[in-house]
C-alpha cells in the first residue's frame, strides 16, 4: 500500500490585506493612496436597511413564536 505524496503548497505574499480588492475585475492597483469612496445617499441607505429588515422579520416572528411556546409549556408544567 503506498501513500499518495501531499502536494506542497507555496504561499506567495503580495503585501496587500484581505480587504483589498483593488485585483477585482481588472482594477487599477493601487498606488499609494486609498481612492475616496463615494457615499451613497439617504435614501439608498433606507432601502438597503429595510431590504435587510424584510428579510429578518419572519425569522424573528418564528423565534418569538417558539419562545413564547416554551415558556407557556415550562409554565404549566411547573404548575405556576
Amino acid at each position: 500500500m503506498a501513500k499518495k505524496k501531499r502536494e506542497k503548497i507555496t504561499y506567495y505574499d503580495d503585501d496587500s490585506t484581505i480587504s483589498d480588492m483593488s485585483g477585482v475585475r481588472g482594477a487599477k492597483p493601487k498606488s499609494g493612496s486609498q481612492p475616496q469612496r463615494q457615499g451613497s445617499s439617504l435614501k439608498e441607505q433606507w432601502k438597503t436597511y429595510r431590504a435587510a429588515v424584510k428579510t429578518m422579520v419572519l425569522p424573528m416572528i418564528v423565534v418569538l413564536l417558539v419562545l413564547g411556546v416554551l415558556y407557556l409549556v415550562i409554565s404549566l408544567v411547573s404548575g405556576q
